[in-house]
């Protein structure tokens, strides 16, 4: 009985953490950069928020299941995905949440009611070559 509870725990575990999907899409021709760790990626709510001179690298469309994901699940996938690029920063276009009646309406059909976000994935050039 406790095998089951902690392979059930597990498998949801996984299917939780895997549930945000971000499809990328390439902006210019700009340079390959390296990759960087997600947690070198900032994130900011808006453009006049960058520190700088800044390149456009990708913009960053996710979605996920509102049940199984959230606004900060959804935020570190897409600073994943940013950094793979060698972005090391994202701007927050929009987030759209699911209204209580969605959800309600989502339940009793048992169909799944998604979460979107979107987000501009960008490298801001460091100090000394603003």
């Amino acid at each position: 009985m406790k095998k089951t509870a902690f392979f059930a725990l597990v498998a949801s575990m996984v299917f939780t953490a895997s549930c945000v999907a971000v499809n990328v899409t390439r902006l210019g021709a700009g340079p390959a950069r390296p990759q960087i760790s997600a947690d070198q990626v900032a994130v900011y709510r808006t453009a006049d928020q960058v520190p700088g001179r800044y390149e456009e690298v990708a913009l960053l469309n996710g979605r996920g299941d509102s049940m199984w994901t959230s606004e900060s699940g959804m935020f570190r996938r897409m600073k994943k995905k940013a950094g793979r690029l060698g972005a090391n920063a994202i701007i927050l276009d929009a987030l759209s949440e699911p209204t209580a009646a969605a959800k309600i309406a989502g339940a009793v059909l048992g169909v799944g009611v998604e979460r979107k976000g979107r987000a501009i994935a960008i490298f801001v050039y460091p100090p000394e070559e603003q």
